[in-house]
């Protein structure tokens, strides 16, 4: 005979998973939306930098991402990229994002963009950074003498160099509040 209370309960319990399921989806496409604007104003800036010459193209990432990141960063948004091999420290992974990253860094195969849930009813997102050969100017595993020594005398606690094109540069994230 079947138990009618657990058969209920089971019942109950998928619905949450589909329920939960269905939730993270949302919140999952709402952070890429939400982060579209950052990736595109970011390679606009890196893009002209490079138009002007691969020195120039530092400065756009050490002057411009940071204030497109700030400018962005408002109504209860906060964006920003990180690394696991950091040249600019003050761009450390918030607490949040740490663990997502190391699992990035270990499982190579599985990048693919996560949400978690936050306090406050607030979501993160997290999307891999793979290096492309643009990025590799900078980042490269032979870099152009200027750009070397410029990156030196700026980051002297450089750890963002000797990449690979598809090599995992780090992460960009956001945090966002969940929608009622």
């Amino acid at each position: 005979m079947i138990d009618v209370r657990l058969l209920s309960l089971a019942v109950v319990a998928i619905a949450l998973v589909v329920d939960v399921s269905a939730a993270q989806e949302s919140e999952l496409a709402r952070g890429s939306q939400l982060l579209s604007q950052y990736k595109h104003d970011l390679q606009g800036a890196l893009r002209a930098g490079l138009n002007q010459g691969e020195v120039e193209a530092i400065a756009a990432c050490r002057i411009q991402a940071p204030k497109i990141s700030k400018s962005l960063s408002r109504d209860g948004i906060r964006v920003g990229r990180t690394s696991h091999r950091l040249r600019n420290p003050a761009n450390a992974p918030p607490d949040w994002v740490e663990p997502i990253l190391e699992t990035y860094v270990a499982s190579p195969s599985d990048r693919e963009p996560r949400v978690v849930p936050l306090p406050k009813d607030r979501f993160g997102y997290v999307e891999p950074i793979v290096l492309q050969p643009l990025c590799t100017t900078c980042h490269g595993e032979v870099l152009a003498s200027e750009v070397s020594s410029r990156i030196n005398e700026l980051y002297p606690e450089d750890r963002a160099v000797g990449f690979q094109v598809g090599d995992l540069r780090g992460v960009f994230w956001i945090e966002f509040a969940g929608e009622k």
